[in-house]
């Protein structure tokens, strides 16, 4: 939660910052996260020599930017725009994107409960934050429900707000992965012992935090799309619940076998 930030950056720190003057010699800077204020030297905004400081930066603008040096007695935060990657870029743009909506969620539970925000947050808010990330916390929450936050202690009746407010405003990003089960029953009740077969597989492996689905290409050869929120979680999913099914029709007689799609 953004109340709880250090007041000052550390030196290396990435900061989300808005420039608010512009002059010859380089630009003041507001840090959002820490309601400071810093300096970017010409010499720290591109490695290219630069004629004109506002063909590099503007008013108002919002950047990256790297804590270069720092000195708390004096308040003087020197600041880099040239030694921000790309990739750290869209790091730190992410977290603080991921920051702010976890505060928003934090406030949204707090009306709900009618309890003040920072006892939702000393409560709930501070053990997500500690273990996983604040809105990680929230995201784990969306496929794992309030159970998930009962067993690291939150109280019940937080947690089923935190579930409800989280399956609200997430939309957790699912990724698929697919398999083709070739599968022959030549019994009489053939068709039946199929269906029982996949039912079986899909209740023995439900889980809230990957969807399931079958569907027939063409007899004897079935898909399986198994979606969850990370690759590791669907290979898993996929290959018990493949499993699972041709164990299900060995046993009524039957045999089958599984490729995984590429």
């Amino acid at each position: 939660m953004s109340e709880h930030k250090a007041e000052w950056p550390e030196s290396g720190d990435l900061v989300i910052a808005t420039i608010e003057s512009v002059m010859t010699y380089g630009a003041y800077a507001n840090l959002d996260e820490y309601h400071r204020r810093g300096f970017l030297h010409i010499s720290e905004i591109a490695s290219a020599r630069i004629r004109n400081v506002r063909d590099f930066v503007r008013e108002n603008q919002k950047l990256v930017l790297k804590v270069v040096r720092m000195d708390v007695e004096k308040g003087h935060i020197d600041l880099s725009l040239r030694r921000v990657t790309k990739r750290e870029r869209i790091e730190k743009i992410k977290s603080w994107k991921q920051e702010r909506k976890a505060d928003a969620l934090l406030h949204a539970v707090a009306e709900k409960v009618g309890l003040p925000l920072e006892q939702v947050y000393q409560i709930a808010g501070a053990p997500l934050e500690e273990k996983f990330g604040l809105y990680e916390g929230f995201e784990k929450t969306v496929t794992e429900g309030a159970e998930f936050l009962t067993k690291m202690g939150i109280p019940e009746d937080i947690a089923k707000v935190i579930a409800q407010v989280a399956d609200e405003r997430i939309k957790v990003k699912l990724v698929k992965v697919r398999g083709v089960l070739e599968l022959r029953c030549m019994k009489p009740n053939g068709v039946k012992c199929l269906k029982d077969a996949f039912h079986g597989a899909k209740v023995s492996q439900k889980a809230k935090d990957a969807k399931i689905e079958f569907a027939v290409i063409a007899a004897p050869k079935y898909s399986i799309d198994v979606s969850a929120d990370n690759w590791k979680r669907a290979e898993e999913v996929l290959d018990k619940v493949s499993g699972t099914v041709i164990e299900n029709i060995t046993k009524v007689g039957g045999h089958g076998s599984f490729k995984r799609e590429k």
